[in-house]
């Protein structure tokens, strides 16, 4: 069920508003005190396991002890409350999802207070909200844990040796290979990130942007390599060879101009230059 969903569901004027059922009539049980509510849900979880879902019978009890327990939902996000106030207002929604699934699954003959049963999954709702919004890229669960715990044995180690753990001191305190440590490192960089649009420089005059400092791929870096692989194999050609070489490819002559200043035909230019080019494309196919 979605949030949307379920806030749709919770309108005073529907919970307040009994069908004909041994149920008492709240007329508004998000102002029920959480000791009443107690009592309360009890009465209304033992009929919700009688009534049929889907009828309006269902849909008053279900709705009247999610109002009754949204209290619950507001205790739990208090304790994120550092997140910040404009984060609160969804950590109370996705909270309010974790109350619904509590309701749902709710047995009364476990004998276990609601409320016990209730707060794991509002917080664990809220926990893996925050798993999967506050990670600027996706990141497998145990390297997010490991982010976490890497933190934590930093600052454990930082303040026991007065300086920056090494990698083999946090996989020892840890009980992680340092490979491990390292990938965790590697992790936390997926945690936050930066426009690539964000100002860099501390006055307007050489004020840049990110993209700026970033490099692209050099197409010509591969040729590089080429003439550095080609140029033994030219030089270790005849003197014709090269010339040849040289009129065609930079001087751009043609095959008949090439002839004419050899004294030689345009054919038998062509052979020379297929025999010399298929010597040189071999030469850089050839792998010592």
């Amino acid at each position: 069920m979605t949030v949307t969903e379920a806030t749709a569901r919770l309108t005073p004027t529907e919970a307040a508003t009994p069908p004909t059922v041994d149920l008492p009539e709240i007329a508004d049980p998000s102002r029920v005190a959480p000791k009443d509510a107690r009592q309360l849900s009890r009465l209304f979880f033992d009929r919700l396991a009688a009534l049929e879902e889907g009828t309006p019978e269902y849909q008053y009890a279900r709705n009247t002890l999610i109002e009754m327990n949204m209290t619950l939902v507001r205790f739990a996000a208090a304790r994120f409350r550092s997140r910040g106030h404009d984060e609160m207002e969804d950590v109370v929604q996705v909270g309010m999802v974790g109350l619904i699934k509590a309701i749902d699954r709710f047995e009364i003959t476990r004998e276990v207070e609601f409320t016990s049963f209730a707060v794991p999954y509002i917080v664990g709702e809220m926990k893996r909200f925050f798993r999967d919004t506050s990670w600027a890229v996706h990141v497998p669960r145990r390297l997010q844990e490991a982010r976490i715990h890497l933190a934590r044995a930093t600052e454990e180690l930082r303040s026991r040796l007065g300086r920056t753990p090494t990698v083999k001191e946090l996989s020892q305190l840890m009980c992680l290979s340092e490979e491990e440590v390292n990938e965790a490192r590697v992790a936390a960089n997926g945690y936050t990130s930066s426009s690539l649009d964000a100002a860099i420089g501390s006055s307007d005059d050489d004020e840049g942007v990110l993209a700026d400092f970033i490099g692209s791929d050099d197409n010509a870096l591969e040729l590089v390599e080429d003439f550095n692989a080609l140029a033994p194999m030219i030089a270790g050609l005849d003197g014709r060879e090269r010339r040849i070489i040289h009129m065609r490819f930079v001087d751009e002559c043609t095959q008949a101009q090439i002839g004419e200043h050899l004294g030689i035909s345009q054919m038998h230019v062509s052979r020379l230059l297929n025999r010399t080019l298929g010597k040189l494309r071999e030469g850089m196919l050839t792998t010592d």
